[in-house]
């Protein structure tokens, strides 16, 4: 089963792609986003069917205390669009940090900051969605499974 994962960002969505066994996850592309956010969904549903995506995971850019704010309540409805658009199960997976760690990992690849900028929401899906693949089966919630 595929799982595509998102990280959610108000000019730019960086998607990832696991393998089939929903083991290993791979960058996708990074889709700027639409002026009509109809658009987008459009584009993320065809990708999904092309790839036989059966589940789709969101990053949840929960505020440092856990809490949610302004990002974090838009990526929840923009979540809510995707099920909606595409008619697959969607999980909001808390993301605090990727976007610091996949920036701190292209620093130590000594990427250039035009590079950085380019590959930077591609890898913080990989994160997200790896993180997602890792996380102990009948663990703890994921937040959006949080009451």
């Amino acid at each position: 089963m595929r799982t595509l994962g998102i990280d959610y960002g108000r000019v730019r969505l960086g998607l990832a792609l696991s393998d089939p066994d929903g083991i290993l996850a791979s960058p996708l592309a990074t889709l700027p986003r639409s002026r009509r956010a109809c658009d987008d969904f459009h584009r993320i549903a065809g990708l999904a069917r092309e790839h036989g995506v059966a589940r789709i995971v969101v990053g949840l850019p929960l505020l440092m205390d856990g809490t949610s704010g302004t990002m974090a309540n838009e990526a929840k409805t923009f979540a809510d669009q995707v099920a909606r658009r595409t008619r697959l199960p969607v999980d909001l997976f808390d993301e605090r940090l990727t976007s610091s760690e996949a920036e701190r990992a292209m620093l130590e690849g000594n990427l250039s900051r035009e590079r950085r900028k380019e590959l930077r929401d591609g890898l913080a899906a990989v994160l997200i969605l790896q993180a997602y693949l890792d996380r102990p089966r009948g663990g703890g919630p994921t937040p959006d499974e949080e009451g």
